[in-house]
């Protein structure tokens, strides 16, 4: 069994990753934290004291930059690995993680995105980058996210160069109320445009991708970015 904590889980996010992890096979829900304490649901407003008591093998932190770096750099500090789902980790924090999760011996996982849909759609992008010498990429979230572009955004645009496509990766960003988590990649050649577009209508879309995470973790050293197909069918 592998003992799952939760940070931010009394965020939107953090109560769908506590009812999925209560509920996952393989898994025990090792208790959350949060700014508030709440005995009766395991949720704690200290870290060490959760990470101490609760003795979690992986740390689900659904929180924000920058007090998601400090989350995780304590986690792992306590040889706990750690998952991370905020976005806006910059190149110096994934050196740091990465360098004390080796010293450790455990693994560390940055994930844009736990959804297959989207995970999917990179996928595509990346084949399909191979052929069109025009790329641009519009990501559309909800007016409360914090971070533009998306690292959603950053990761396909960073996959399409890898795979051959343009250097430079135009991105569009759109904060707009009753929007949750949207992407379109728009590629053009001569005479014809294709879209690849992913939409995730609600939250209960990033389950299955929590749980291919907090089980593939368990077999990494250092950071990783981002979710496989293999890792999500495993």
């Amino acid at each position: 069994m592998i003992r799952v904590a939760i940070a931010g889980a009394l965020g939107r996010m953090g109560r769908v990753a506590v009812n999925a992890m209560q509920n996952t096979a393989g898994v025990t829900y090792a208790g959350g934290f949060a700014r508030t304490r709440l005995p009766g649901e395991r949720i704690f407003d200290d870290l060490h004291e959760l990470l101490t008591i609760e003795k979690p093998d992986v740390l689900l932190d659904l929180t924000t930059q920058p007090s998601s770096f400090t989350i995780s750099m304590d986690a792992v500090a306590h040889g706990v690995r750690a998952v991370i789902g905020a976005t806006g980790w910059q190149q110096p924090e994934r050196e740091a993680i990465d360098a004390a999760a080796r010293k450790r011996g455990i693994g560390a996982l940055i994930v844009p995105n736990f959804s297959v849909g989207a995970i999917l759609m990179m996928r595509f992008a990346e084949e399909a980058a191979k052929l069109f010498p025009s790329i641009e990429i519009i990501e559309l979230h909800h007016d409360q996210k914090k971070d533009a572009p998306s690292g959603t955004a950053r990761l396909t645009a960073e996959r399409i160069t890898q795979a051959g496509g343009p250097a430079k990766v135009p991105i569009h960003s759109v904060r707009l109320r009753g929007l949750l988590a949207h992407q379109e990649v728009l590629l053009g050649t001569d005479g014809e445009v294709l879209t690849i577009r992913h939409d995730s209508l609600s939250r209960e879309s990033f389950v299955p991708g929590m749980r291919a995470a907090v089980r593939a973790v368990m077999n990494v050293t250092g950071l990783q970015t981002g979710l496989s197909l293999d890792e999500i069918n495993g």
